[in-house]
C-alpha cells in the first residue's frame, strides 16, 4: 500500500461516500469525495488522483459516459475502477473497452477494495514511471567503480538522498548526471514514485510551457511532466536550456510549491522534488544575465558535483569489464577481454566524452573485433576515429580564441568555432554533425542559431566545391 496515496471516491450515495471514505483513511490515503460528474471534473483540476472509483449509476451523468469524457479527452487521468450495484454484461464490456481497469459490486468487501485499490496503485505508478521520458535510458554502470572518487560520490548520494531537498547536479557532458539523479531517487523515501525526465533543450519553445506545466478549459484537463511526477522526482536535464519566462515560472513553482496550469487560474498543489542538472556554469550565467538568480539559488540547496572520468584512472578497468559484459548481454555479442596493456592505454586516457565516450568503445569493440582479447591497436584506431579531428582542429581552435575575453565569451568563441570545424566535417548534414558532438538535434539546432552558425551555408559552399 502506497501510504498518502490520493483516491477520488465518485458515487451519488452518500453512504457508500462515507464508508469508503472511512475504510481508506484508516489505511493512510488521503481521500477526496464527489457526489456527481461535474464535482469529479472539479475534483480532478485541483488535484490530480492516484486511482478513482467511479460508480456506474449517477442522476447527472452516468459512470460510463464520464469514463468515456475522460478516455475521449487525453486519456483517463489514473486506474479507474468501476463500482456496479446491478451492472450488465455489455456495461462491464464498454467499460473496459474505455480503458476502466477493475470492477468492485456492491455491497463493497473491505478485503476486496483494499486489494483492488492496492492493485490499482502499484499499475499506476509502472505506468506513471515511465510517463514524461522521451529517449532511452541511459546504460548502466554509471555508478560502477571502486575508486576513491566514486566512493566519495556514492557517500554524498547516501547522505543527500535522505533529505527531501533540491539538488544541482554539475559535471561535463557525458559523465552520467541522470545516473546520479536516479541514484538519488532511488535511496529516497520518493522511490516509490515516478521518476520523470525532461531534457529540457529537447523541448520545442513553443509547446515547453504546456509540456511542462499541463493546460486545461472547458474540454478537461492535461497534465504536464511536473504533474506526472507528483509523489516522485522530476529531473531537469541541462537546466540552462530553459528560456527566462520558462526559468521564472519554474521559480515561482519551486517557490509554491504549486503550478497554474496553460489556461488555468487556480494553483495546482505540487508534490515532487526536483532534481537539475547543467554541463554550463551557472553561476557564470547568473553574472552575465543569461540564468535567473533566484532560480539559481533554489536549485543549488546541495550542489552535488560528477568527476569527469580522466580523474578516476581507477575505475577504468571495472568500467570496461562491465560494460563489455553488458554489451554481451544486450546485443549478443562475444565477450572480449582488455588484457592489462590496453586498460593502462586508457586509464592515462583524457576522455573528453566521458562515461559516454567509454561505452561507445567498449560497444565499438565489440562489435569489430574477431579475437577474444582487444589489442592496443583496435584501441588506438578506435580512440583516433574520435579524436583525430579534435586533435587536428585544437591548434586551429587555440589559435583563434582572443584569451582576454570573459569565460562566456570566449566559451561561445570556442563552440562556434569547434561546431563550424564539425560541420564542415560532417558536409553540411546536422543529423552527422549531432551524432558527432554527441548532442541531441533540437539543442544543436537552438545551439548553432544562438551561435550564427548557418547550416546551408556548408552545404552551398561544398556544392560549389
Amino acid at each position: 500500500m502506497a501510504a498518502g496515496a490520493r483516491v477520488l471516491v465518485v458515487d451519488d450515495e452518500p453512504d457508500i461516500r462515507a464508508t469508503i471514505k472511512d475504510i481508506l483513511d484508516d489505511e493512510g490515503y488521503v481521500v477526496d469525495v464527489a457526489e456527481s460528474a461535474a464535482a469529479a471534473r472539479e475534483a480532478r483540476r485541483r488535484q490530480r488522483p492516484d486511482v478513482v472509483l467511479l460508480d456506474i449509476w449517477m442522476p447527472d451523468l452516468d459512470g460510463i459516459s464520464l469514463l468515456r469524457e475522460w478516455s475521449e479527452r487525453g486519456g483517463l487521468p489514473c486506474p479507474v475502477i468501476m463500482i456496479s450495484g446491478h451492472g450488465t454484461v455489455e456495461t462491464a464490456v464498454e467499460a473496459t473497452r474505455l480503458g476502466a481497469w477493475d470492477f468492485i459490486e456492491k455491497p463493497i468487501s473491505l478485503a476486496k477494495l483494499l486489494l483492488v485499490v492496492g492493485h490499482a496503485l502499484e499499475a499506476g505508478r509502472l505506468k506513471r514511471e515511465n510517463e514524461g521520458l522521451r529517449r532511452q535510458l541511459p546504460a548502466p554502470g554509471d555508478l560502477v567503480g571502486s575508486g576513491r572518487a566514486m566512493q566519495v560520490l556514492r557517500a554524498q548520494i547516501e547522505k543527500i538522498a535522505a533529505h527531501d531537498t533540491g539538488v544541482l547536479v554539475v559535471g561535463e557532458p557525458g559523465t552520467g548526471k541522470e545516473a546520479i539523479a536516479r541514484a538519488l531517487h532511488e535511496r529516497s523515501g520518493r522511490r516509490a514514485g515516478p521518476f520523470v525526465t525532461v531534457a529540457a533543450g529537447a523541448i520545442a519553445r513553443e509547446t515547453a510551457a504546456l509540456a511542462l506545466f499541463g493546460a486545461e478549459d472547458g474540454n478537461g484537463v492535461q497534465h504536464g511532466l511536473f504533474e506526472q511526477a507528483n509523489g516522485g522526482t522530476l529531473f531537469l536535464d541541462e537546466v540552462a536550456d530553459l528560456d527566462p519566462e520558462l526559468q521564472l515560472r519554474l521559480s515561482s513553482v519551486i517557490e509554491r510549491r504549486a503550478l497554474i496550469r496553460c489556461g488555468g487560474h487556480e494553483p495546482v498543489p505540487l508534490d515532487a522534488r526536483v532534481i537539475a542538472a547543467s554541463s554550463h556554469d551557472l553561476a557564470a550565467l547568473v553574472a552575465a544575465g543569461r540564468f535567473r538568480e533566484e532560480l539559481y539559488y533554489q536549485l543549488k540547496i546541495v550542489p552535488l558535483a560528477v568527476p569527469p572520468l580522466r580523474e578516476r584512472g581507477d575505475d577504468i578497468p571495472e568500467l570496461l569489464r562491465y560494460h563489455a559484459d553488458w554489451f554481451a548481454n544486450r546485443d549478443q555479442l562475444p565477450y572480449r577481454n582488455f588484457p592489462v596493456a590496453v586498460q593502462n592505454r586508457l586509464r592515462h586516457y583524457a576522455w573528453p566524452g566521458n562515461l559516454r565516450e567509454l561505452r561507445n568503445l567498449v560497444q565499438r569493440l565489440l562489435v569489430l573485433g574477431s579475437t577474444s582479447e582487444v589489442t592496443l591497436d583496435e584501441v588506438d584506431a578506435g580512440l583516433g576515429s574520435i579524436g583525430g579531428a579534435a586533435a587536428t582542429a585544437t591548434p586551429a581552435v587555440g589559435a583563434g580564441i582572443d584569451f582576454s575575453l570573459p569565460l562566456r565569451e570566449a566559451r561561445d568563441q570556442f563552440e562556434r568555432a569547434y561546431l563550424q570545424h564539425q560541420l564542415e566535417a560532417a558536409g553540411g548534414s546536422v543529423g552527422k554533425l549531432a551524432k558527432a558532438v554527441g548532442m541531441e538535434r533540437t539543442h544543436l539546432y537552438r545551439k548553432l542559431k544562438d551561435l550564427d552558425i548557418d547550416p546551408r551555408r556548408v552545404e552551398n559552399a561544398k556544392a560549389e566545391g
